[in-house]
Order: C-alpha cells, then structure tokens, then sequence
C-alpha cells in the first residue's frame, strides 16, 4: 500500500452526517452546513444513509445509533401494500402518500443492506421483515426499479427465507431495465437523466445474484458507454448536469450533482468485482478524484474535516450547502475507494 493512495483515501468522518441526524431521521437540506429542519425529513435521504452506515466497519456507538433512527424510519415509511411514504414532517406525520417511486427503490435498497450487513441480529431481521413488506410492490419506475434491484441482490446473498421473495423481485425489476442503444449513441434512453450508472449497476449485480451472465455483460457494455460519454477529454468525470444530456452534447453540463458521481463509483466497484478488470477500479478512483477536485471546475466537493459533502459542481465553483443527499454521495464513494484499495480502517 503506497503513501499516496492513503493520502488519497482518508477515513471517512461522519460528523456532518450525525449532524443532520436526530431522534426521528435525517433532514434532508442544509443552509451551508446547518440543518434545515423546517423542510423535513425524506426516505430517499435515510435510506442512503443506512446503507452507508451499514457499509461501514468501524462504526462506533453514535453511527450504530443513527442505524437504529433510519431502520425505525424505514419500517414506518413501508405501508402495508409496500408502497413507501417519501416525506415526513419533524412532528412525525407523514405528509404524502405511499408511492413506488424513488422512495420505495430506495427503501427496499436500504433494507437489502441492512439484512445482510446490520451490526446485530434484530437489525438484520427486522430490516429482512421490512423487505418482505417492501417486496410486495412493484414500480414501472426505471430508477426506482434499478434501486431495488441492488438490494434485492444483496439479500439474495442470504439464501435465507427471504430469497424466493428477493428473486422474483429482482427478475422483476430488472425486467423493466432497456437494454438496445438509442439511435446515435450508445445508451438506452433518448436522454442522460440522473444516477445513470444505477442501470448498469442493476444488471451487474442482479445478473450476477441470478447466475445471468448475459445480464452481466449488458450492464458492463452499458456502463462503458456511459464511462465514454461522461469523461472528458483530459481523462476526468464530466458528469451529466442537472438538466441531463441529449446525445451530442459536449464540454461540461452544469450543474453536476454528487449522486451521479456515487451511482458511477458503485457501479465501478461491482464491476470490478464480477470481472477483475482493473479499467473498473480506475472508474472508482475517477469518481473520488471527482470529490477531491479533479472535476470541471478543479473545485473540492467533500469536507474531510466534517465529512459534508457540497450540493453540486457549477462552473465557478460549488454549492456551498452541504445537504444530506451530498453528503452520503461523497462518503458512499470514499467508503468504495477504500475498499478496492484495501485501506487498512
């Protein structure tokens, strides 16, 4: 292990995160690096947090805590159906309806995780019945579809009573993914929209779990022309800005968000586990240098002192908040780098 990969790489710092964090869950927004606790709490948000803190293997009793707030708020947010509740108000109420949107993929993500990789047999059961909840529902929403693809796959690797339910959802969900390019360039929808990678990622991973090599080999042809489009010239992430990209557009697309810099790093890390190839762990290195400062705007979008991640890359710079979406984008993709370097914790 070289000096500099562990100066690349330091231990992820939660402060910021715990921050954000309170009895009830994670809100969502921040001004500058304060919570915005008017505007609430939101499952997309707790999900992703409870798969970075399950992921995590030095957690310590404040993040095994937060594990418990985000698994309590999950549980609460899968109705009956399976649908999931996106929104909650810092009073406790929900104030939306149930939906298989983002949310649900999310929630069923998370819950994956957690059943396979919680610090403690209560977490790991109580987010294994979560999931059993959660698997009654189906989206005909591509991301939403692709987010629980990825963590039905990871309960899979179980084999335990969960995996009939884990396997229909995944055959599912993967289903619902495109597979043949678009007229005029190499990706399956008419337009780049956000965390594009998790396509890719679904048939890695869900191939994988399902013993589908075709599967396999469509995610990682995807992800390569995703890697074309979305590096730039000078070998650095370039990633698609908020607005997406339509085929043809070139030079840097504002404002580019973490998440789809995170979503590239996990897909990156799966393919190089389901093949080896090393061009895949050089995609994970691009997606960290993406947060320390080699992007569009040579700007750093994580704090290493707080463990904030910034809210996008715009050309003069960044967004100076540090919501909570951000903030797990960045520490996902540390816990990734470190991982496939094999950084001592």
């Amino acid at each position: 292990m070289t000096q500099l990969v562990r100066s690349l790489a330091p231990a992820p710092v939660f402060t910021h995160l715990l921050n954000l964090t309170d009895d009830h869950g994670l809100f969502e927004h921040a001004e500058y690096k304060n919570p915005r606790r008017d505007h609430g709490y939101c499952t997309d948000d707790v999900a992703r947090a409870l798969v970075v803190a399950v992921r995590e293997p030095r957690r310590g009793p404040l993040l095994d805590q937060a594990i418990q707030t985000y698994l309590s708020f999950l549980e609460r947010a899968v109705s009956h159906r399976g649908s999931v509740h996106n929104r909650r108000s810092t009073r406790g109420r929900w104030t939306d309806e149930p939906s298989t949107a983002d949310c649900w993929g999310r929630a069923v993500n998370a819950l994956g995780y957690a059943a396979r990789l919680g610090p403690t047999e209560d977490v790991r059961n109580r987010a294994n019945q979560a999931f059993l909840r959660a698997a009654r529902a189906r989206s005909g929403d591509l991301r939403a579809s692709c987010f629980a693809a990825i963590g039905a796959a990871e309960l899979l690797l179980l084999g335990d009573d969960a995996t009939g339910a884990a396997q229909a959802l995944l055959t599912d969900c993967l289903a619902v993914i495109p597979r043949r390019a678009q007229p005029g360039w190499e990706w399956p929808e008419p337009r780049l929209r956000y965390a594009n990678a998790a396509l890719c990622d679904a048939l890695i991973v869900g191939g994988a779990a399902l013993g589908h090599p075709r599967q396999v080999r469509e995610g990682l042809s995807m992800l390569t022309a995703l890697m074309e489009i979305e590096t730039s010239a000078s070998g650095h992430l370039s990633v698609t800005g908020s607005h997406g990209r339509l085929p043809g557009e070139t030079g840097p697309l504002w404002d580019q968000q973490p998440i789809e810099v995170a979503t590239i790093a996990d897909a990156c890390a799966h393919a190089f586990a389901a093949t080896g190839d090393l061009v895949w762990r050089r995609g994970v290195e691009l997606a960290w240098a993406w947060f320390t400062g080699t992007n569009d705007s040579a700007t750093p979008i994580y704090d290493p002192t707080t463990g904030a991640g910034h809210d996008g890359l715009e050309p003069t710079g960044r967004n100076e908040n540090c919501g909570a979406e951000s903030t797990l984008a960045a520490l996902s993709t540390l816990q990734r780098f470190r991982e496939l370097h094999q950084v001592p914790r």
